[in-house]
């Protein structure tokens, strides 16, 4: 038992791009299976978006993709992703400054004296802070300037890569997921629902609680392992591009360091107000990097030539997971040009009649988890899914509540395990898929159970 045990966790999961081109060659044959097909859209004026009309879908010519068009996908699929690419760039350009003028080396040592022994506190009160953003405003991408700086403060605590990237990332994410007052998820969910907004949120606050008590626990127990024998990381012995070079001193600031770290105050500030109030997304995010990027660099002192050199030496460590990214984008192009997404929620739904509520509603669950690798981005899948599971919902007598809530669970969680979703976060991170699959498995299994026994639950709390 121990020699299967010993061999099983000794299995050497394939390089990430091999993980990825596994991915493009199913959808490639899934192309050719599936039939393509395509639902009639309308114009919500509620929500803004473009849904579908439930009775109205028809089998549609898809693009087939040959074997030159396998590259030319690829290729396509780093052009279609430009935005969120340069948002890395920019994001981690910015972060990577403030590490080269040495603020971030000097927040961190003050940190350090701050917490003295308790430096662990920075995983629960991290992933608290992030999940509120997520769970109540809506926030996710925004954070991905925070990737860097938080990585860079746990390696230095003697933690690992993961488990900083996992205070923002699954601490956001899980957020995201076990939505309360989220405008992209919930929000425009019940508006197309026709249910009124944010209603049943009492539910959804205990649902919130019990994810962020099971993240934060899984994480604390991760990182304790990884203090106690480095060994245990499982980034040990791995190669990582995206090093932090923190050196321990004297817990000091200087003035310059000092107008540097409210200017990082001040940009994470307008993002906050930049995307709830004036509609910023990817590029005013991005544009909003490039600019305090400069900003910062004239005050550290730098000269132009510096604040270049900086930035390309910062773009250099990124290469490798922007590729990545350009990568999961073609996949999901393939998909759309044979037209067989709106062919799969139009099968998965159909399973979904003539079962009982608690089995529709678990059902409706899985459904969701497997649209959302199809279907990247919260407010695409519920317009494209809720006109589908509303009168499924109406017609096996079950409510609507639960109808949105199986949706934020199914468009929010996976999101930390598709590779067509977790794949810019794995590059923000500097860790490969296959690593952080090794590290999120067990967690996102936890949270499969979870899913199933709050959806089963819903049943009887929204009557």
């Amino acid at each position: 038992m121990i020699q299967f045990k010993n061999k099983l966790l000794n299995i050497k999961m394939p390089h990430t791009y091999v993980i990825l081109g596994i991915i493009l060659l199913s959808v490639i044959a899934l192309a050719y299976i599936i039939p393509s097909g395509e639902f009639d859209r309308v114009l919500d004026e509620s929500s803004g978006k473009m849904i579908i009309i439930p009775d109205s879908f028809h089998y549609a010519e898809g693009i087939k993709p040959h074997f030159f068009d396998i590259f030319l996908t690829l290729q396509k699929g780093y052009v279609s992703a430009a935005g969120i690419m340069f948002l890395m760039i920019f994001a981690y350009g910015y972060v990577y400054l403030l590490i080269d003028n040495g603020t971030l080396n000097s927040v961190i040592n003050i940190l350090i004296k701050a917490l003295g022994k308790k430096t662990y506190l920075i995983i629960p009160v991290g992933m608290l802070i992030f999940g509120v953003l997520g769970s109540t405003m809506g926030i996710y991408e925004e954070v991905y300037g925070m990737v860097p700086v938080f990585i860079g403060i746990v390696t230095a605590l003697g933690y690992d890569a993961v488990v900083g990237g996992a205070i923002v990332f699954v601490g956001v994410a899980t957020g995201f997921a076990a939505a309360t007052t989220n405008p992209f998820s919930v929000g425009i969910a019940q508006s197309i629902a026709g249910i009124s907004m944010y209603s049943g949120i009492e539910y959804r606050i205990l649902i919130f609680i019990v994810f962020e008590v099971t993240v934060i626990l899984y994480l604390l127990q991760y990182a304790r392992r990884v203090k106690k024998d480095p060994k245990k990381s499982i980034l040990y012995g791995e190669e990582r591009t995206l090093i932090f070079p923190f050196k321990q001193k004297e817990a000091v600031i200087t003035v310059r360091q000092k107008i540097c770290l409210m200017l990082f105050v001040f940009t994470i500030a307008m993002l906050l107000y930049g995307t709830t109030k004036l509609g910023w997304y990817i590029n005013e995010i991005a544009a909003m990097y490039l600019m305090m990027m400069i900003i910062t660099g004239i005050t550290s002192g730098y000269s132009t030539d510096k604040i270049c050199k900086t930035f390309i030496k910062s773009t250099q460590s990124m290469v490798g997971s922007m590729m990545v990214v350009g990568f999961t984008r073609g996949i999901v192009l393939v998909m759309q040009n044979a037209k067989i997404s709106d062919t799969i929620v139009y099968y998965l739904s159909s399973i979904l009649y003539g079962r009982t509520k608690y089995i529709s509603a678990i059902g409706m669950l899985f459904i969701q988890n497997i649209i959302n690798f199809f279907i990247t981005g919260s407010s695409s899948q519920a317009a494209i899914t809720m006109p589908i599971m509303t009168p499924v919902a109406d017609i096996i007598h079950l409510s609507r509540q639960t109808a949105v809530l199986v949706y934020q669970f199914g468009d929010g969680f996976s999101n930390m395990f598709w590779p067509t979703a977790c794949a810019v976060e794995c590059g923000l991170m500097g860790i490969p898929i296959n690593k952080w699959y090794k590290f999120m498995a067990p967690l996102f299994l936890i949270m499969v159970v979870l899913q199933i026994i709050f959806a089963a639950l819903s049943v009887l709390v929204y009557v």
